[in-house]
């Protein structure tokens, strides 16, 4: 997921004063036989986590976000923060401190953690970029740089990541390999190797593949299940599959979802949505937020009809930290809670469906 870069930050401010749920895999909140009163709630009758990426200068300075965050989410993704333009903007020079500080938060308001994401096209540092074009580093040399990326990273948070998005939108929209620095000087051997480079870094943890446009793109889907099945033909670790779930209004609902998540389950996968929002035109009407909850809605009960649809994570959840409106000209409200961090129609559309 393609977003602004998070610009340096001060030290992180203390939580102390936030109100610390209760983990939700020990507390039963009893909704039984009425709608769940929040996310958190909703993730314990249903069993599927919902999640958030995680925007580090909002935690640190918006008590509101922290609150609605802590309040609503079983789950966290760092939005930028663990991507390797963030963690090393210098060649052996790791700057850890947003990472942890989602990490940390995660832990002490008994949330799980989606590390996102080792092995990237978009947001690599310059140093590696420059080096890959002017021919510095070699292709040898980059493999080298690629295993210890994965083995540093993945160490750090062992045994404190639920599941890693190990590679991210290795397929373009025609169905072909993308053609990224990955690809051209290394070969697409590298998907297998960050696989089992992850593996041997943390034994555990979930391993996923993840890419946009998989709910309904047939191109993308067909080619994403060759590289799944050719992986588990060579014994390759991978446990999981991720959706993006980017949606907009003024395009129909992907209405085959359900059906291309078994397709991969059907393989031995676990399923995740990861990072879901309904982006619409600007200005916002109550018919648009009454289509957009509609497909929020039909995206939930997608993955709910799944079992093994594990995970429902938004890509933020306010309007006031949406990056849709960066990236699509004259659209945006993307979210499930207002600037304001007024819910929306859309947030009491998911806490009204259940399983089938």
């Amino acid at each position: 997921m393609l977003a602004a870069p998070v610009p340096a930050l001060a030290a992180p401010a203390s939580n102390a004063a936030d109100p610390a749920p209760a983990d939700p895999a020990q507390t039963d909140r009893g909704s039984h036989g009425r709608t769940p009163r929040d996310l958190r709630e909703l993730a314990h009758k249903t069993g599927v986590r919902f999640g958030s990426a995680v925007d580090v200068a909002a935690l640190r300075a918006e008590r509101d976000y922290r609150t609605v965050l802590n309040r609503e989410f079983t789950h966290v993704t760092a939005e930028n923060a663990m991507k390797w333009e963030s963690v090393e903007p210098q060649r052996g020079v790791f700057t850890w401190a947003d990472a942890d500080a989602v990490v940390e938060n995660a832990r002490r308001n008994g949330q799980k953690v989606r590390g996102h994401t080792l092995v990237w096209h978009n947001q690599l540092p310059a140093w590696l970029t420059t080096g890959v074009e002017n021919g510095t580093i070699s292709d040898t040399e980059l493999r080298k740089i690629l295993r210890d990326h994965v083995t540093t990273q993945v160490s750090r948070y062992r045994g404190k990541i639920r599941a890693w998005d190990v590679v991210n939108e290795v397929v373009d929209d025609d169905g072909a390999m993308r053609q990224t620095i990955w690809l051209t000087h290394l070969g697409p051997g590298y998907i297998a190797d960050v696989f089992r480079w992850a593996r041997k870094a943390d034994p555990h943890v979930k391993l996923y593949i993840n890419d946009y446009n998989l709910e309904w793109n047939t191109a993308k889907i067909d080619t994403t299940l060759a590289i799944v099945k050719d992986l588990q033909a060579k014994r390759v670790p991978i446990d999981g599959i991720g959706f993006q779930g980017h949606l907009g209004i003024q395009y129909d609902y992907p209405g085959d979802w359900a059906n291309v998540m078994r397709r991969f389950t059907d393989l031995g996968l676990e399923a995740a949505v990861t990072e879901m929002d309904v982006r619409m035109i600007l200005p916002v009407t109550p018919e648009k937020l009454a289509t957009q909850a509609d497909y929020y809605g039909r995206a939930l009960s997608d993955c709910l009809s799944v079992p093994a649809c594990r995970e429902f994570t938004v890509w933020g959840f306010t309007d006031r930290h949406s990056w849709v409106p960066g990236w699509f000209d004259g659209e945006g409200a993307a979210c499930l809670f207002d600037e304001s961090l007024a819910p929306k129609p859309a947030y009491r559309r998911l806490l009204a469906t259940s399983r089938p």
